[in-house]
């Protein structure tokens, strides 16, 4: 017992630190900018290290997830249900943006620069250019180039395709199943050596971006800023949570406090994909069975972006008056049909939502491309909730899937969220299961299994 504690104090020391290192950062980016901009690379290298882990987690996680399941009619179950809630909550999150938008009018009285102008020229150069490009660049060029372009939807495709092969090899995919467990905790073992260094990475981020925007470039902008940070918080805390409340009777506020730290570290990294691997964990120690959090979890870091779909309708309006050039009635429900399709391509990682809003506007209302470059100053700053609400939509997400398809322990998750079944970060390191909460059986005999 004295061990494991001393253990977890140490880890707690860790995230301590990630919470000073911060602050350091913002001190350094106000007094020695110039310094602080050329620390840009230290934090661009932890979030480097942790979406280096993301691919062969993403691949484990639904290989043992959907291997381990005896039917392909549970996996195409919990694979609909997930997809239709995200397609669902994402409208609505659009819906939101674009009505708090349109109470807001942000960006009157913005002039559009030459500078402004060559930063959105830049961003849509980038962009993905049309719909058919996102379907075809599922496909992977080769299996293994899923892996080593490090492109999420392509790793979902071909675990999901292994998951498959292996339940229809039976007990002969057994062994193989083993081994990529064991490759599993090989990968968190890893991960929970790379956490060690955001301390380093959160300094080095912070000081960044504060040294590159500075204050005075804020204020012309607060307006968007905090009408965004609102919409998000109204979004969380009363959509999801009642939703939630409803239907799986979970209290919001001790699911966000479960994932205190995963949250942390999204602040301090403004990526959620730096979070995913943790909130994989977290979920099958809550409760949840490992297929409905295989699936649910990495299809939601695609597919169920809330964060970023009410940015892309907030930043489209606020770029609209800024050029004075504001959207119709008409021309904001076709942008919303648009980006409900568009908002499917961004990853969960720094600037991706900047090149989804120009790739739409460039695709839906050419004229508005200019005007991308009026955010960019501070798309980190919106980046950090966008990822934060992203991260939150997909917990939900998660237990909701789980209380539709019966694969949850509500017991369990009772105990985990009151604190008498607490999180050990040791659960990353054990060379016993990760997670504890091996097969989708449900209640008691899947964990008298675990515990066996």
């Amino acid at each position: 017992m004295g061990v494991a504690a001393a253990k977890r104090d140490r880890t707690h020391y860790l995230y301590l630190a990630v919470i000073a290192a911060v602050g350091l950062g913002i001190l350094v980016g106000f007094a020695a900018p110039g310094v602080a901009v050329e620390l840009k690379p230290i934090g661009t290298g932890f979030v480097n290290l942790i979406k280096m882990m993301i691919s062969p987690i993403i691949f484990c996680t639904i290989v043992l997830g959907v291997g381990s399941v005896r039917k392909a009619a549970k996996v195409g179950a919990v694979g609909g249900l997930a997809l239709g809630y995200f397609l669902v909550m994402s409208t609505v999150a659009l819906a939101i943006g674009l009505l708090v938008g349109n109470l807001l009018e942000p960006g009157q009285g913005l002039h559009l620069t030459e500078a402004v102008r060559a930063a959105g020229e830049k961003q849509a150069a980038g962009a993905s250019e049309s719909t058919t490009d996102f379907l075809l660049g599922i496909i992977p060029t080769t299996i293994v180039s899923a892996f080593t372009e490090g492109e999420v939807l392509q790793t979902l495709l071909i675990a999901l395709l292994a998951g498959f092969a292996l339940q229809a090899m039976g007990s002969a995919g057994e062994p193989v199943l083993r081994g990529i467990g064991h490759i599993q905790r090989l990968v968190f073992r890893i991960l929970a050596m790379i956490m060690w260094a955001a301390p380093v990475g959160a300094f080095g981020a912070m000081a960044a971006v504060v040294g590159e925007t500075g204050v005075d470039a804020l204020k012309s902008l607060a307006i968007i800023m905090i009408g965004f940070y609102l919409t998000c918080a109204i979004f969380v805390f009363v959509v999801l949570g009642t939703i939630l409340r409803l239907v799986a009777g979970v209290n919001l506020i001790a699911l966000l406090k479960y994932l205190g730290r995963e949250f942390l570290l999204i602040l301090s990294t403004s990526s959620s994909e730096s979070a995913l691997p943790r909130l994989i964990a977290k979920m099958e120690h809550l409760g949840v069975s490992r297929p409905v959090v295989g699936i649910t979890v990495p299809t939601g870091y695609s597919f169920n972006l809330d964060g970023t779909a009410i940015y892309l309708t907030m930043s489209s309006l606020f770029i609209a008056n800024a050029m004075g050039d504001p959207l119709s009635a008409g021309e904001q429900i076709s942008l919303l049909l648009f980006m409900i399709v568009a908002s499917k391509g961004a990853a969960g990682v720094t600037g991706a939502g900047l090149a989804t809003l120009a790739g739409g506007l460039q695709s839906h209302r050419p004229g508005l491309v200019d005007g991308v470059g009026l955010i960019v100053g501070i798309d980190r700053f919106m980046s950090e909730a966008r990822a934060m609400t992203n991260f939150a939509g997909n917990a939900v997400a998660t237990v909701l899937v789980g209380t539709w398809t019966k694969e949850i322990d509500k017991e369990r998750v009772d105990k985990v969220l009151s604190g008498a079944l607490p999180w050990n970060e040791q659960m990353l390191n054990q060379d016993a299961d990760v997670h504890g909460v091996p097969e989708p059986r449900g209640g008691d005999e899947q964990h008298a299994v675990a515990k066996a």
